[in-house]
């Protein structure tokens, strides 16, 4: 069998040394390299499977290191270390790509630990990004797992989009990724090296989101004890995301459009505004379209904003894609909670990958979450998952209905089925009617209207008071 290639470097030629000789053992072809920017040049062509690397070297940042290394192997497994162990650092590593993070002196022990686990996650991600063809910088795209027609199509659209500096509208559900997504796209383009700045427009209350954006002097307002910087310029030659777009304000819409217009804000109380070099890349699960034609969102800034609309499918859109979320998902909690859990038995994953997923990716990434902390060890059976996705699910996947041999009436078998899901959607929200009507895809005059022709309001009292 050829010996897989590991790869080390370190400045320090003690610790080099040390590290060749404890994995020789193993059988790995060891590369030493004690310059980051040549390890990075000579490793370009091989078949890396495992780094163990020193963060804290001089000519190139950590991060740095480990985000160009992650480009030349995505499923190289990378285990960083250092004797600097702030948690801002550390939490940048992991983001830029490391899988463990080794403080020194080593922890023998928690070395031999990492390098085995590093070794599974290995083979799983090869697996992940071999399984089929995916754009050449996959491995920028971060969380995003997929390999349905709509996904890989996906994959193929934002390496084009993230080439240009257009802004971009990402619509979908609640769950869906959008800001992983958004994430990706600044990853792939060419203000990768500046920062990605993400703000919730519907977490921040409205009188303040006008100073987070654009910033503020210090005297302009009660409270403004200092001058602060705004997101924009927080983002200058970067990318911004804004995030819940469709709940922004109509005065802060105009100043948005303003901005997208002259490429300058105006911080609160400033004498005169500043230039700069933004992508705005916006997101929400509202219908902007619907939200402009009932006035309630400026149709210039729609336009504006949606140069390169994208939509993000659904999970109960994505077939295969539930599955190989499972097993990835699977794979990470195992990872991060020394679980032993080996996966879903058949029918288990029956019903997972038959529920249509309200909550989508979100949804079932807490759900294999809980399972695994749960479980612990073994097979995932359908008695270990929760009752509502036991019961929701026997609706999608009952038998197909025969047609009676006496006297039916097809209006009130459809009024039946249309009840019971109704009914259901109501016990899953709690009787929240604006959650039952998100449930069930409609609108909630709709419900409403559908709920007083069954005479079903005063068995449902209104939770949502509204």
């Amino acid at each position: 069998m050829e010996a897989r290639t590991m790869v080390i470097v370190d400045d320090d030629r003690k610790t080099l040394d040390f590290l060749a000789a404890f994995l020789q053992y193993r059988d790995f072809r060891v590369l030493q390299f004690s310059d980051p920017s040549e390890a990075l040049r000579q490793v370009a062509k091989e078949e890396v499977i495992l780094v163990l690397a020193d963060v804290r070297m001089p000519r190139m940042s950590g991060t740095g290191f480990v985000k160009e290394l992650k480009s030349l192997h995505p499923d190289a497994a990378i285990i960083a270390y250092s004797s600097y162990s702030e948690e801002p650092f550390v939490a940048q590593l992991l983001q830029a790509g490391a899988l463990f993070f080794l403080e020194k002196p080593f922890d023998l022990k928690k070395l031999e630990k990492c390098i085995a686990q590093a070794l599974e996650h290995h083979e799983l991600q090869a697996d992940l990004f071999h399984k089929k063809p995916a754009p050449k910088n996959r491995s920028l795209l971060g969380n995003i797992v997929g390999e349905s027609d709509k996904m890989l199509s996906m994959f193929e659209m934002l390496e084009k989009v993230a080439a240009s500096d257009s802004t971009v509208l990402i619509q979908g559900e609640s769950g869906t990724g959008k800001e992983l997504v958004a994430h990706a796209i600044h990853d792939l383009s060419n203000r990768r090296p500046a920062r990605f700045v993400a703000v919730n427009c519907a977490a921040i209350p409205d009188d303040l989101l006008e100073s987070e954006l654009f910033g503020h002097v210090k005297g302009s307002f009660t409270g403004a004890v200092a001058t602060r910087m705004g997101k924009f310029e927080a983002a200058d030659k970067g990318t911004l995301f804004l995030d819940e777009i469709g709940d922004m304000k109509p005065n802060l819409q105009v100043k948005l459009l303003r901005v997208l217009q002259n490429r300058e804000v105006e911080p609160v109380g400033a004498p005169r505004p500043k230039k700069v070099d933004v992508r705005i890349i916006a997101a929400t699960n509202q219908n902007l379209e619907q939200l402009t034609a009932a006035k309630a969102f400026r149709e210039d800034l729609f336009y504006r904003l949606s140069v390169i609309p994208i939509r993000l499918p659904s999970l109960r859109e994505r077939g295969s894609d539930v599955e190989l979320l499972m097993n990835s998902f699977l794979q990470k909690f195992n990872m991060l909670n020394q679980k032993k859990v080996t996966g879903f038995d058949q029918e288990a994953t029956r019903i997972l990958t038959s529920y249509p997923w309200p909550g989508n990716v979100r949804e079932l990434e807490n759900l294999v979450e809980r399972l695994v902390i749960v479980v612990g060890e073994g097979l995932i059976t359908p008695r270990d998952l929760p009752e509502r996705y036991r019961s929701t699910t026997s609706v999608f996947t009952s038998p197909q209905p025969a047609l009676p041999a006496g006297p039916f009436s097809l209006h009130s078998a459809v009024e039946d089925f249309e009840t019971n899901l109704i009914l259901q959607a109501l016990e899953k929200s709690g009787g929240n009617k604006k959650e039952a009507a998100r449930l069930l895809n409609v609108k909630r005059t709709t419900l409403i209207e559908k709920l007083k022709k069954r005479n079903l309001m005063g068995a449902h009292p209104d939770s949502d008071a509204a």
